[in-house]
């Protein structure tokens, strides 16, 4: 099949399928999306070589021979996005259902699982969720990063009197600021691309540049919970400057370069530090199916698998999502 790889380069190449593991299905892959973590990936992050790719909507085509038959005929042909931690299926963590952080997970096109940027992939059936018809894949193939922003209202209680500020004006950003608003907060995004914040206005979220922003910040209160989104790694400062005493923030940047950050003004205002990184993907597709999260908007481009390496030398350019079409 063909496959976007990357082996300290990255390039398009023939490789061999891999055979289905225990109750693994085998999935066409229709849409894959780009996402800063296969940018970093590209980098040195996570020391991963192999095909790339979490974010897919695909048609389940196979089934792994020791599947249950019945079971395995309820996927078959089914259109599906897929969670992309896969654990162990025997440590204490798999058994109360929390394969996101099993020990010895492996994370599709992230750490020792093939990517989707591939004509096919291959997940546990367990990892599955059927897409509803209302759903088209161009807003599918969002489940995953939009599973991602979804898990901050899963880990912080956000209610309507909290001042809330979001760092970040790109494409997970974006999904952060349309679920957060949804709490009925007080949410100011802010960003360093003026036509990217103007993509919020349509939801009632206030929006700052980012140097007018840091211009006018010291007469402004501090904010309850700050959501740091920057994909920097000078993220964390930006965000410790803006939260109150006592106040949250909410990571959400993984990235190779390391933060010198002094420490000690965490302790002396007790801020609480949330890491906040994969989420649960059926609310994500509710709320696609529901309309209440738009994505259509955040589309910078597709692109055919074969011209994969154009789309991400785009993707290195543009703050929003750059899908490719297998």
């Amino acid at each position: 099949m063909r496959a976007l790889v990357y082996d300290g380069s990255l390039k398009l190449t023939d490789i061999e399928m891999a055979p289905l593991r225990s109750g693994e299905a085998r999935i066409k892959v229709l849409l894959a999306g780009i996402c800063n973590t296969d940018l970093e990936i590209c980098r040195g992050y996570m020391n991963y070589q192999g095909i790339l790719g979490h974010e897919f909507v695909g048609i389940v085509t196979e089934a792994a021979a020791d599947c249950d038959p019945a079971e395995a005929q309820k996927w078959l042909g089914r259109r599906v996005v897929g969670e992309i931690n896969c654990g162990c299926g025997h440590c204490c963590l798999c058994a109360q259902g929390d394969t996101r952080h099993c020990a010895a997970r492996t994370t599709l096109g992230i750490d020792r699982h093939p990517g989707v940027m591939a004509s096919y992939c291959t997940l546990p059936f367990a990892n599955l969720y059927a897409v509803p018809n209302e759903v088209s894949d161009s807003q599918a193939v969002f489940t995953e990063p939009l599973a991602a922003a979804w898990n901050i209202l899963e880990q912080v209680h956000i209610i309507p009197s909290d001042r809330v500020l979001l760092l970040g004006d790109g494409k997970l950003g974006q999904l952060c600021a349309q679920t957060v608003r949804l709490s009925g907060c007080d949410l100011t995004a802010v960003g360093k691309h003026e036509d990217k914040l103007r993509l919020l206005e349509p939801f009632n979220v206030r929006v700052r540049l980012l140097n007018d922003w840091m211009a006018e910040r010291s007469a402004e209160p501090a904010y309850d919970i700050v959501i740091e989104a920057t994909g920097s790694a000078g993220g964390l400062e930006l965000a410790l400057q803006a939260v109150r005493p006592r106040g949250t923030i909410v990571l959400k940047t993984t990235v190779t370069e390391r933060s010198q950050l002094d420490l000690a003004p965490i302790v002396v205002h007790e801020i609480k530090i949330i890491g906040s990184r994969c989420g649960r993907f059926a609310p994500a597709l509710r709320a696609l199916q529901q309309g209440v999260i738009h994505v259509e908007p955040l589309i910078a481009g597709t692109y055919d698998l074969a011209d994969g390496v154009e789309a991400f030398a785009l993707a290195k350019k543009s703050s929003l999502k750059v899908l490719l079409r297998v």
